[in-house]
């Protein structure tokens, strides 16, 4: 098994032996320190149907295993640079996207462009705390073109200055070197509770 810590900015990794216990790939990956989630700093595009900027080799070569850990790697990474059209990049030009419906908080809407994923980071990035969001990642299960991200995030609602924190689950679907799904399961109460004036907040 292959563990990885995963800073803003660079990639540290450890191996250590574990035996195998089912034909599943299973990684942990720690993702330490503040996720800055301040905007952009510079754009890295790729061309439809092209792999992604950070991502060796051509499109489906290698095992569908290997191809999905590269890119959710490079999801996790990217997400640590804050940089939207970077992460968008990863994305095919339609995606699956499905965040639950959240009326209170102003980055959830529904998206299913390439260009929506770049939105969802600026949106997150233009309403809340500069410097105060962060995520753990506990786990990341891979099968084939499918992969598994699980953990928990919080961070601060600009318009009301409360904190909040959710367990999360992500589900990423990779095809062609290109993320073309990915849903989100979270404590979506408790991020509406942050974004709310005069709701309670578990956590604050």
């Amino acid at each position: 098994m292959t563990r990885e810590v995963i800073d803003p900015g660079r990639l540290r990794r450890q191996d250590r032996h574990r035996s195998k216990e089912s034909p599943r790939t299973r990684e942990r990956l720690d993702m330490t320190g503040m996720v800055n989630l301040s905007g952009a700093c510079g754009t890295r595009t790729a061309p439809g149907g092209s792999a992604p900027a950070g991502i060796t080799g051509s499109p489906g070569k290698g095992s569908g295993e290997t191809r999905t850990r590269q890119v959710v790697r490079e999801f996790l990474r990217r997400v640590t640079e804050a940089d939207p059209d970077a992460i968008a990049s990863l994305y095919a030009e339609e995606v699956d996207w499905m965040v639950a419906a959240n009326p209170a908080v102003p980055w959830i809407r529904p998206r299913r462009t390439r260009a929506d994923v770049a939105g969802h980071w600026t949106d997150l990035a233009a309403h809340t705390v500069s410097g105060e969001g962060w995520a753990t990642v506990d786990a990341v299960v891979v099968d084939g073109a499918e992969a598994v991200v699980t953990g928990e995030l919080g961070g601060t609602a600009g318009a009301t200055g409360k904190t909040f924190r959710s367990p999360f689950a992500l589900r990423l679907t990779v095809e062609d070197g290109l993320i073309t799904r990915h849903h989100v399961y979270e404590d979506s109460l408790a991020v509406a509770a942050a974004c709310t004036p005069g709701a309670d907040c578990a956590d604050s």
